[in-house]
Formats: C-alpha cells, sequence, structure tokens
C-alpha cells in the first residue's frame, strides 16, 4: 500500500510532475555521477530499492516545492 506522501506525487499532473522534478534532477545527478534522473525513473518500473529511492527525492522535490509556495 502506498503512502499517503506517495499516493500525493503519483496523482500529480504532467505539468506539476515536471517541475517537482526540475527541483530535484541537478542534485540528484550530482549526487549520482554518470546517472540521470530518467534512469532512475525506467529503474523503478521494476526495481523495488529504485522505486523507494525515486519516492524519496520526489519527497524532497514536494518540500522544495512547498517551501517555494507551489504547493
Amino acid at each position: 500500500m502506498p503512502t499517503s506522501s506517495y499516493h500525493d506525487l503519483r496523482a500529480a499532473s504532467e505539468d506539476d510532475q515536471v517541475y517537482l522534478e526540475s527541483l530535484i534532477r541537478e542534485d540528484f545527478e550530482r549526487c549520482h555521477p554518470g546517472e540521470t534522473l530518467e534512469d532512475l525513473k525506467r529503474r523503478a518500473s521494476f526495481s523495488r530499492e529504485d522505486r523507494g529511492l525515486l519516492r524519496d527525492w520526489m519527497a524532497v522535490a514536494a518540500a522544495r516545492a512547498a517551501a517555494a509556495g507551489r504547493k
């Protein structure tokens, strides 16, 4: 069963999803050299660990959006 924060992120519109990803893309790629956020998203479809990592990064994005007053 998804956590409420994960459920809220899945319900985000495509525009919101793009915005949230833009808030973390640079930091993710700096923390994971040689990887892109797109790589993680692709792997998350079949890897529990990557799904959790993506969920954590998207939670950071949601927090940043909330701090900026966007969401």
